[in-house]
């Protein structure tokens, strides 16, 4: 529970810290992996939101087929630490990106994604004098980000791929548009079927999220699910509904610097933490055990906490707070320190954090 942890635990703990508790995300990781059993859809977690090894690991050794990277050198930290089935869900352009990527399929089992044409010529380059390299084509189902733009279109760039050198045609990959399964699952299937027609065989449809995911299966044609942040869920995900408080494995650690009025207080924790992302809320994160507080602004070292009411903080005290973004607070840090119970395990450097490409 994460009221119940004693403040002395935290006293040596420099501040700002990112705190990890296991045993949470342990359970997160297990309940959404009986979901899918029972909705025979494999898990693919996408490991953006923790970018560590070890946690890659406890997925895969809980039940999924493989791991998912938005970058190269996120699955070049991976592989390096064996993990051997990777997705990146990227488009991958320049020279240089494509021999490391080149590189890194002759050590894994190695999936791409593209959308287009520029994406296909490249890659087939790349890889035309290699064992050929697996390739989804990225659909836009409603989301609004990268993907062809219709059925008709993922089967025309999926004919591409197939008859390209140096590439394999593997099936369709979505980031899906939340609470629209029906119009997900009617897309998917028109491309499922145009692709049939074509004679092109579609191994896998992939699609998924974090807040999306409690209705997986309203989207039976797809085969994985890509869900991310669920390992630590945040304050968005509460706000959505896919998460409750106790199911947040992440927090950030800051101390009240400053209490300059009895309804305004400081602490250390500032947008290089915390995010500056709102996702649609007001306020900046959720503080543990003080409801009635709201982080109301953020300079880069500082947050400004408000209440309605004389707050009773003073200056020194430690305060936890659910941020609006895990994703992004884990990518700020160095380091993490991971909490197993009411104990302090120790600090784990976040390996696949901060590079570029």
């Amino acid at each position: 529970m994460l009221d119940n942890l004693p403040p002395a635990m935290f006293a040596t703990l420099d501040t700002p810290s990112v705190l990890v508790d296991l045993d949470i995300a342990e359970r997160n990781i297990h309940r959404f992996q009986s979901f899918a059993n029972k909705a025979q859809i494999t898990v693919r977690p996408h490991i953006k939101t923790h970018k560590l090894p070890d946690l890659a690991k406890a997925q895969i050794k809980a039940g999924a087929v493989g791991i998912t990277c938005q970058k190269i050198s996120e699955a070049e930290v991976m592989a390096n630490a064996g993990l051997d089935d990777i997705l990146i869900t990227y488009n991958i352009l320049s020279a240089s990106k494509l021999d490391r990527l080149n590189r890194l399929a002759s050590k894994i089992k190695l999936t791409v994604v593209a959308d287009n044409l520029t994406v296909i010529e490249g890659l087939s380059a790349a890889f035309s004098n290699t064992t050929p390299l697996r390739v989804l084509v990225e659909c836009d189902t409603g989301a609004g980000r990268c993907g062809v733009q219709t059925p008709e279109a993922a089967c025309e760039i999926a004919q591409r791929i197939n008859n390209t050198a140096g590439l394999m045609f593997g099936g369709l990959m979505t980031y899906p548009p939340t609470d629209r399964e029906g119009e997900v699952q009617q897309w998917l299937t028109d491309a499922q079927h145009a692709c049939l027609n074509a004679g092109l065989q579609v191994d896998t449809i992939s699609t998924g999220g974090t807040p999306g995911m409690w209705k997986a299966d309203h989207v039976p044609v797809a085969t994985e699910y890509r869900p991310g942040t669920y390992i630590y869920n945040d304050r968005s995900l509460v706000a959505r509904g896919t998460a409750k408080w106790d199911d947040c494995a992440l927090t950030v650690l800051a101390t009240v610097i400053s209490t300059p009025t009895e309804k305004r207080a400081i602490i250390d924790a500032g947008s290089k933490v915390l995010t500056s992302d709102l996702l649609g809320m007001d306020g900046y994160g959720y503080v543990v055990d003080h409801p009635d507080l709201t982080i109301n602004a953020l300079s880069e070292e500082h947050g400004i906490m408000l209440s309605k009411t004389p707050h009773q903080l003073s200056v020194g005290q430690r305060v936890r707070i659910i941020p609006n973004h895990a994703c992004v607070v884990t990518n700020m840090m160095d380091r993490i320190t991971l909490l197993r119970g009411k104990k302090i395990e120790g600090e784990e450097i976040v390996a696949a954090r901060g590079c570029v490409t």
